[in-house]
């Protein structure tokens, strides 16, 4: 009796320790699922910076464009500007060379009396 007894305690122990050793595989599966996850979000993150730094360079080409916008039309004012200097010195030869014919005049009209 006490013989089948100590057995049916040593079979009894033997499941509670292979029970034991399921909850802790079971434990092990979930961290490792955790820690999947935990892989999961990381790639997640890299992926938002990676996305942030494409807009970030975007903003700059972005930026440089403009830049190069706002010199194209800087240089066409100053050519703009630079035209208007021209025309204001040939509307200056025009007046120098209506005043040389006014003294031209001038000095031939003296001439005739």
């Amino acid at each position: 009796w006490h013989l089948l007894s100590g057995r049916e305690r040593e079979r009894e122990r033997e499941r509670e320790r292979e029970r034991e050793r399921e909850r802790e595989r079971e434990r092990e599966r979930e961290r490792e699922r955790e820690r999947e996850r935990e892989k999961e979000r990381e790639r997640e993150r890299e992926r938002e910076r990676e996305r942030e730094r494409e807009r970030e360079r975007e903003r700059g080409r972005e930026r440089e464009r403009e830049r190069e916008r706002e010199r194209e039309r800087e240089g066409e004012r100053e050519r703009e500007r630079e035209r208007e200097r021209e025309r204001e010195r040939e509307r200056e030869r025009e007046r120098e060379r209506e005043r040389e014919r006014e003294r031209e005049r001038e000095i031939g009209d003296g001439g005739k009396e």
